[in-house]
């Protein structure tokens, strides 16, 4: 029964298992395995496909559209795992944004006090939390489990579901072999997020402003309409 579950989950969700785990790392689902993913995205569709099947067959009871309806509600399932594991990606991206520029400062006023890359991380993983310094922590990890600092940092920035995020690793990875100025890169890299966030601010107030007229628009364009068209048969026929 396992080895057919992970034959039909593997035809559910066709993405390799390294594929998967980075986007179950990224959505902060460390507890799941590729393997336990495809096992409750097909249970979620044999639900969904289950339940659609019976209903269409108590409403139309007829046998072709039944099997159309299990299968729409089969794929309809296992579409809503997929959308649930992207919206939790996008929202942890959204919160490493958020933590990064505050993370950054931090970062660059520990190394501007004379810390060293690893030395700044440290301090910052010590005294913070959030999804950054979970981040970084890892990279505290993987370098006391062997790895060197340079490619810690690299697999973080591989890692991670956040550009912004990937580019401050980067950095840090070019500062412990390099010994570029870390502070001043650290700052410029969060003065970028900062005009990132007013300029997405600003697409969301615009296009919050368009949603709110759309009601208004609805409402007012019917009457506006009848008002219009009220007069137009006494004009045309002559009847008062």
């Amino acid at each position: 029964m396992r080895a057919a579950t992970t034959r039909v989950g593997n035809l559910v969700e066709s993405r390799g298992d390294e594929h998967l785990a980075r986007l179950l790392r990224q959505a902060a689902m460390d507890d799941l395995t590729p393997e336990r993913y495809r096992a409750q995205q097909l249970a979620r569709a044999a639900v969904f496909g289950g339940g659609a099947a019976v209903i269409v067959a108590v409403t139309l009871k007829t046998p072709l559209i039944v099997l159309v309806g299990g299968f729409a509600g089969f794929v309809y399932g296992a579409s809503r795992v997929r959308a649930r594991l992207e919206r939790a990606i996008a929202a942890r991206a959204a919160r490493i944004r958020v933590e990064l520029y505050t993370v950054n400062h931090l970062l660059a006023m520990q190394v501007r006090t004379g810390s060293g890359a690893m030395q700044a991380v440290q301090r910052v993983v010590e005294r913070g939390r959030g999804a950054v310094v979970s981040e970084l922590g890892d990279v505290l990890t993987w370098t006391r489990s062997g790895m060197g600092e340079a490619e810690a940092f690299r697999r973080a920035a591989e890692l991670t579901p956040e550009p912004s995020a990937a580019r401050t690793y980067q950095l840090l990875a070019a500062g412990v072999e390099r010994g570029v100025d870390l502070g001043s890169g650290l700052l410029a890299l969060s003065g970028d997020i900062r005009d990132a966030r007013r300029e997405q601010m600003h697409k969301d107030a615009v296009r919050r402003r368009a949603a709110m007229l759309v009601p208004t628009i609805a409402i007012l364009a019917p009457i506006m309409l009848l008002f219009i068209a009220a007069p137009l048969p006494s004009i045309v026929l002559g009847h008062h």
